[in-house]
């Protein structure tokens, strides 16, 4: 039976929201018909929000924090530990300083299981304040840049852009890309984020796949609707097969 493995943000929800009840229907179907595991940046308690416990409990596996902090069946089997330095907590809080961006909406910095979370606007912002940020952020690339300054300064920590507002900080090697060790290369794999290209929290797992020779393939995806589209053409594909 081929696999399928889904980020969260951007490819079943609209960023930091709940899972469309009619997609919400179609992807329970799917996961009773096929082996299906999750891997996103957030932390449990936030995907039981956007998907609930019923998507959450019925897959194989759900691996949080970037793989960091692993889920089966609503308990936790595994989890790693990650600090952070000082001098990277100094530059974040410089940039939450001098960023030209003006909303500050508190929970700038949040520690996870094996990562840290960093956001200029912040992960208190309602979608208004959020929609502002991404748009200020596509004009001027401000995370990237961030991203960009933490992979050159520090030799043994990755900081990847995630979701619409946050930075994905973490141990190098800790990445989406880790969880590829409970996996057969040799089965059929298909794996879908809204992140996929270099610099996103996506593209560890999206290369590592090529990289390692995974059968099967990475999708790119620009939202919930085409994964759902995507989806549908596949089991099309498979009924005509």
């Amino acid at each position: 039976m081929n696999r399928f493995i889904f980020d969260v943000d951007g490819t079943l929800t609209p960023s930091r929201q709940t899972i469309d009840p009619a997609f919400k229907d179609f992807f329970l179907q799917f996961i009773k018909d096929n082996k299906v595991w999750l891997v996103t940046g957030s932390d449990y308690p936030k995907t039981l929000e956007q998907l609930g416990a019923d998507i959450c409990e019925s897959v194989v596996t759900v691996y949080n924090c970037s793989g960091n902090d692993v889920w089966h069946r609503g308990k936790r089997v595994n989890s790693k530990t990650f600090s952070a330095p000082k001098e990277l907590y100094n530059l974040m809080n410089g940039w939450l300083q001098s960023s030209p961006f003006p909303i500050r909406t508190g929970n700038h910095i949040e520690e996870r299981p094996g990562t840290v979370n960093f956001s200029i606007v912040g992960r208190n912002c309602t979608l208004e304040q959020r929609k502002e940020y991404v748009e200020y952020d596509l004009q001027y690339r401000e995370r990237e840049t961030i991203a960009h300054i933490i992979n050159t300064e520090f030799s043994n920590i990755t900081a990847t852009v995630g979701g619409e507002t946050g930075i994905d900080i973490y141990r190098t090697g800790c990445d989406k890309s880790q969880i590829l060790q409970d996996f057969d290369k040799n089965i059929m794999t298909y794996f879908f984020g809204d992140k996929c290209e270099p610099g996103g929290n996506d593209f560890p797992l999206a290369y590592a796949m090529k990289k390692q020779g995974f059968k099967g393939a990475a999708f790119n995806v620009t939202g919930w609707r085409n994964t759902w589209e995507r989806l549908q053409y596949l089991q099309e594909a498979k009924k005509a097969a």
